[in-house]
């Protein structure tokens, strides 16, 4: 059964064809279903729509030939998972060259369909939308910035922020920004109290509540900065 409907399949595989310049590599991480043994730290947090990920990313990737996927086993292939810093799933990781840090944690369903392609048109142009003077201030940064957004697949503002942050992450190596659906992961909910989406943590220290501007952003991934500057 397919995952995309037949319009959205044709209008993917329309804006993939005029778009997509370099190869793109998607890096999907999964749990298999014959794999219930889960390790200590991940019991109670069994993968949702695992299944359904996987479906959807193998859609995606078969609508061009630039676009190449490589699905790891999370238990199986724990060294993978190590080396690409994914600690749950399902997961996604956006690829060009040696840029491996947009990532989405969760099924990219709904509004978040529409980030998922924006990532992959984004890396495969090797450029962003973003202002020549955001671009300027992301390309000085000193420190490493993690951007973590929550959001759920109902909500049509959520993909303003997830954008920003994996724009954000493809101009600079120092930034590291997820998309997390929030559903599927109800410890982190708790641990940084979502209420309301979109939400973005930066390094743990930083909240943005709701969709901001791309100035307002970038005000708080340097705010942030001075942040880990002071510790």
């Amino acid at each position: 059964m397919d995952i995309l409907t037949k319009q959205v399949s044709e209008a993917t595989q329309k804006r993939f064809t005029e778009e997509l310049t370099d190869p793109v590599t998607l890096l999907h991480f999964t749990q298999e279903p014959s794999r219930l043994i889960l390790p200590d730290h991940l019991k109670g947090h069994e993968c949702m729509f695992c299944k359904e990920t996987k479906a959807l990313i193998k859609e995606v990737c078969s609508l061009s030939d630039k676009l190449n996927l490589v699905i790891y086993d999370f238990l199986a292939d724990i060294d993978k998972a190590e080396e690409y810093g994914i600690d749950k799933i399902p997961a996604i990781i956006i690829t060009r060259n040696a840029m491996t840090n947009l990532r989405f944690f969760g099924i990219p369903s709904g509004y978040e369909y529409t980030s998922l392609i924006e990532a992959i048109v984004d890396a495969s142009k090797g450029s962003t939308s973003l202002k020549p003077e955001t671009k300027e201030a992301l390309r000085n940064l000193d420190r490493d910035i993690h951007i973590q957004t929550f959001v759920t697949p109902t909500c049509p503002y959520c993909t303003m922020s997830v954008r920003l942050g994996h724009q954000m992450a493809h101009e600079s190596p120092r930034i590291v920004a997820d998309m997390i659906e929030s559903t599927e992961f109800p410890h982190l909910v708790q641990k940084y109290h979502v209420f309301g989406v979109p939400r973005t943590i930066i390094n743990e220290s930083i909240t943005i509540e709701g969709a901001v501007p791309e100035e307002t952003f970038l005000e708080n991934v340097l705010k942030a900065v001075d942040t880990e500057e002071h510790k």
